[in-house]
């Protein structure tokens, strides 16, 4: 009899799947621990579902919602906190990921983290440009509508300068322009600890997404909660275009 792992796999993966790593504080407070405690169990969450994506499933496109433009605004210490631990996982699994074929990409506001952690994300980016399995992209200081503000503001400039005409801009113009772009949108997004939202991220690319709320928090959220999100994708008849494609059969 075939596990579920097997059945979902000749079912046909989603090419791109992307998580909203939600929950981490609640965790940590439901076991009367700091919020610290919580961001590092996390952390390991993501090791773990990483390499199973890559190793054991044979995903093609994974992206971890890390670290919000919002987030800028909790406490210094544990801000300071969430960049060390950022900058440790990086430094700690960049071996693995070159060895895996682990290509890794940053989507975010690089030059507003510190500089200790940008330098890493920067080397890591460039060691494992030659990835070719699992395609990880990570994002950091990440707000959709500040992406979309920043391309608005680049076609702007460059439509002042004569490079580019009003009437030439279409939806590639933009999509070019998306930290995302040579990255095929997410077919699937998941959100844990039971948030109904997207709160901000990938606005654009979300266009046609399937979506995926589970009551799990980040921490507790385990390879077998992935498969079963991808299961449940899998029985959703997905529909693109206008209001006649996307209504009721």
């Amino acid at each position: 009899m075939k596990t579920l792992v097997e059945r979902v796999k000749e079912a046909g993966l989603p090419d791109h799947i992307a998580l909203i790593m939600d929950g981490n504080g609640r965790w940590a407070r439901a076991r009367g621990l700091p919020r610290v405690a919580g961001h590092r169990a996390g952390a390991t969450a993501a090791e773990r579902l990483v390499r199973f994506a890559g190793e054991r499933l044979g995903l093609r496109y994974l992206t971890l919602f890390a670290f919000s433009t919002e987030n800028w605004k909790r406490p210094k210490e544990e801000v300071d906190y969430l960049m060390d631990l950022l900058r440790e996982f990086i430094d700690e699994k960049l071996a693995e990921f070159v060895e895996s074929g682990v290509r890794l990409r940053v989507a975010g506001e690089i030059e507003t983290l510190p500089e200790s952690l940008r330098e890493t994300v920067i080397r890591a980016i460039r060691e494992t440009e030659g990835g070719e399995n699992l395609d990880l992209t990570v994002a950091l200081s990440y707000g959709a509508r500040q992406e979309l503000t920043r391309v608005c503001a680049e076609i702007a400039a460059d439509v002042a300068s004569g490079r580019l005409k009003a009437e030439e801009i279409g939806e590639g113009t933009i999509r070019s322009r998306l930290y995302t772009a040579d990255v095929p949108d997410p077919d699937l997004i998941i959100r844990t600890s039971g948030e109904l939202r997207l709160s901000n991220f990938l606005l654009w690319q979300a266009a046609y997404a399937e979506l995926y709320f589970t009551d799990v928090l980040w921490p507790d959220f385990t390879p077998a909660e992935l498969v079963r999100a991808i299961a449940a994708y899998q029985r959703r008849k997905r529909r693109f275009g206008g209001l006649e494609g996307d209504g009721a059969d």
